[in-house]
């Protein structure tokens, strides 16, 4: 067994296909963002001002998953940055905060001690009241003439988790402040995000608003190349593969991480081969594995009442077998499911729009049908692949506690 390894290790060691693999990960920001141009102008001009110490308007930016929006805005903040340290002024704070990240949005608590940290401040991770955190936060940057430009990334993620109050409090801190200003940038997935806030926070964070459009096929394929270039050795990619990775991604809502990530996926697949080249067919296994990991990704991450009504309707796919499931059976299942696992139940409309978000993200298909005089209901059909559905299954009755 040991020489095995010491063979495979020595493949890895010294063939591997890739130069550079960092730049095909979510986390790396490059010095040009192709096909932004007018979007990251448009941030700029807003934020611009913070370089005189003035505040600016809140900003929201919206777009779907993967259209550049976060590398956008931390490429015009960091620039910002970068000239307030050239100008040796010292009148800018600049944080940024991933909401999707357990942790750290889970409570209205969590973020404020983050933003603490962010400011090379602290607080214990539990126990303080949330005014006293509050507290703690004027008091840090209150102490000097500042603007405070705060990225929330992923918002909608903090909302659905808590609530829009936290939103709305940061906002009106700033007639509580006497030298430092806050300046919010909301950065949501969802296009429909804004709808759903209390009237007074969808007025005091969306007084500018950028969308994000998604790229098309050849925007993809130009972002790859661009990039392939840096992340792979010269030859290894064969004719075809970037325009196939393009193409999937364009399917997808025009999403450049799922791009890229395919790419990326799709290499590592050629190494464990031993393959000197990525052909289409690591395209192909690669777009297979990205489709399982996401869907139990999603899962994995979403608030435990998705996870209650999603339970319920694999419950009754299992009983039911072919036949038909609609909304009504799937909501008597899941009144079932939260009194064995002591949760709130949430009201029958409730559960439709988790149904509906369950429709958008591909985990079920539900058809709107006509029941004459009962009038209209959905009927839902669970879309999990046969192999998922065993691992979903399991991650549900861990994080329920069945």
């Amino acid at each position: 067994m040991g020489d095995k390894l010491d063979k495979l290790f020595e493949i890895y060691a010294s063939q591997s296909l890739f130069k550079n693999k960092t730049v095909l990960q979510s986390n790396y920001i490059p010095g040009a963002i192709p096909h932004r141009d007018t979007q990251i102008e448009s941030v700029a001009s807003i934020l611009a001002p913070t370089l005189r110490g003035e505040k600016v308007s809140n900003l929201f930016v919206y777009g779907k998953t993967g259209t550049g929006k976060t590398i956008s805005v931390q490429h015009v903040c960091n620039k910002i940055s970068q000239k307030v340290q050239e100008m040796g002024t010292n009148n800018l704070s600049y944080l940024f905060i991933n909401c999707k990240l357990k942790k750290v949005s889970d409570t209205e608590y969590r973020i404020l001690a983050e933003l603490i940290n962010e400011l090379g401040g602290s607080v214990p991770a539990t126990g303080l009241p949330t005014d006293q955190v509050y507290a703690r936060f004027i008091e840090l940057i209150d102490q000097k003439k500042q603007v405070v430009l705060i990225v929330l990334d992923e918002i909608d993620q903090a909302v659905k988790k808590i609530s829009d109050n936290f939103i709305y409090t940061l906002t009106r801190l700033n007639s509580e402040l006497k030298n430092a200003q806050i300046c919010l940038v909301g950065i949501s997935n969802s296009l429909t995000f804004m709808d759903n806030l209390d009237p007074r926070v969808r007025s005091s964070l969306g007084e500018e608003e950028i969308v994000f459009p998604p790229y098309n096929a050849l925007q993809l394929q130009d972002i790859l190349k661009e990039r392939a270039e840096t992340a792979f050795k010269e030859g290894v990619i064969e004719e075809g593969v970037i325009a196939k990775c393009a193409a999937f991604a364009a399917r997808e809502h025009g999403d450049a991480r799922r791009a890229l990530d395919l790419l990326r996926v799709a290499g590592e697949l050629a190494e464990r081969e031993n393959s000197k080249h990525i052909t289409l067919l690591h395209i192909d296994t690669a777009n297979q594995k990205i489709e399982k990991d996401k869907m139990l990704d999603i899962i994995e991450s979403e608030p435990k009442q998705f996870q209650l009504v999603l339970k319920s309707i694999m419950q009754l796919d299992k009983q039911k077998n072919s036949e038909s499931i609609f909304t009504g059976d799937v909501y008597n299942i899941y009144q079932e499911v939260c009194e064995r696992t002591k949760n709130e139940v949430l009201t029958q409309r409730r559960v439709s729009d988790i149904l509906a978000e369950f429709d958008m993200l591909g985990i079920i298909n539900a058809r709107v049908i006509s029941k004459g005089r009962q009038g209209r209901t959905r009927e839902i059909k669970l879309m999990l692949a046969p192999q998922i559905k065993t691992k979903a299954e399991e991650i549900l009755n861990a994080t329920l506690n069945l």
